[in-house]
């Protein structure tokens, strides 16, 4: 930013809220408010004449809400939006749509307010608000193939895919192109609190022919099925690939842990693994992408031109727990292809790919 403090423009319908938006944001001297819209017409219009480097946008909005603002911001003045989002199932069900709209993140409104609760979430969207200024907004839209449903083909092996900040986008990619034969279990990690992963999840399962489910205790891996770690737990798996769930300390600062999940599974499935880490803040799956790696799993990494952000993925392969590097378009060829390398099917190459 060459020392100039992040420019960042505050839409919310209560001139209230505005200001103790503001208040919150300006408290970092990193950050300055350059202007204020009370609904999404205009919030659209400021952006366009501001030009700031992050919108915060509430989602419930006269005139034009926060959807279909930042659905138009996208398209006409693209610009890192964090969307404030009510803790509840219909929230959780908005706030996927604008993280797949492309939203960077989005902070969730304690009690469904950020009023008077503000407190409990300041270092959040601070935080929120400096890592979107850097964000890369992606620009590969999932692709979408029509293959044949097939659930009796059963390959070797076990796919992991961990993501953070930008995931749920990138698993709306990578999930709906995976073919319905795939043959093994696919098991992903996403940074999210309680109940957004339940709509994540039921999200993918609409529009995969994988069969994709939020993990509960004493679910069994089974091929061509999904299972999505919950929000707010760590889910680990025993043998015969039966889930655990549990609550214990997080780890890298979060829970559900990518690191936790795959290193659970590096005992019952070793080398048998194909491991993919997608775009995300921190460096949460670089240990256990290592450990899989050095045990000749395949390891996968998304290159930093598709990643929101390149932080975990930069992290495991600065560790050196990469095989492959592939923009997100690529990453569901990347995992059939190392399926059906560790099936026997086809031949490992024997160099790096890296984009």
């Amino acid at each position: 930013m060459n020392g100039e403090p992040i420019r960042v423009l505050v839409a919310d319908d209560s001139s209230f809220m505005r200001r103790l938006i503001t208040s919150v944001l300006e408290s970092d001297p990193g950050i300055a408010v350059v202007g204020h819209a009370k609904h999404g017409r205009e919030a659209l219009a400021l952006v366009k004449e501001l030009k700031p480097q992050v919108v915060t946008m509430d989602v419930e909005m006269p005139e034009m809400n926060g959807i279909d603002a930042l659905r138009q911001i996208m398209i006409e003045c693209p610009t890192p939006t964090v969307m404030l989002s009510s803790l509840t199932q219909q929230g959780a069900v908005t706030t996927m749509e604008c993280l797949e709209l492309g939203a960077v993140d989005f902070v969730g409104k304690p009690s469904g307010s950020l009023s008077f609760s503000l407190d409990s979430v300041t270092d959040e969207l601070v935080a929120k608000v400096k890592m979107a200024a850097s964000a890369r907004l992606s620009r590969f839209a999932g692709p979408r193939v029509s293959r044949p449903m097939s659930r009796g083909i059963v390959r070797k092996g076990v796919v992991f895919i961990g993501s953070s900040t930008g995931g749920p986008k990138a698993l709306l990619s990578v999930i709906p192109a995976l073919p319905g034969d795939l043959g093994v279990p696919v098991v992903v990690v996403q940074h999210m609190p309680p109940g957004f992963t339940a709509s994540l999840a039921k999200r993918l399962d609409s529009d995969s022919q994988l069969v994709v489910k939020e993990a509960a205790e004493g679910d069994v891996l089974e091929p061509n099925t999904v299972l999505v770690a919950p929000g707010g737990l760590h889910l680990t798996f025993r043998v015969g690939g039966v889930a655990h769930l549990d609550e214990e300390p997080p780890r890298h600062g979060v829970r559900p842990c990518v690191d936790i999940t795959l290193e659970s599974m590096l005992p019952h499935y070793g080398r048998s693994i194909v491991g993919v880490i997608l775009t995300g803040m921190g460096k949460d799956g670089a240990l256990a992408m290592k450990q899989l790696y050095d045990k000749g799993g395949w390891t996968i990494a998304e290159a930093e031109s598709s990643c929101v952000v390149y932080g975990m993925p930069r992290a495991a392969v600065e560790l050196g727990g990469v095989r492959r590097q592939a923009a997100l378009q690529e990453i569901p060829r990347e995992i059939v292809a190392g399926v059906h390398m560790l099936s026997g099917e086809v031949t490992a190459p024997l160099e790096r790919k890296v984009i």
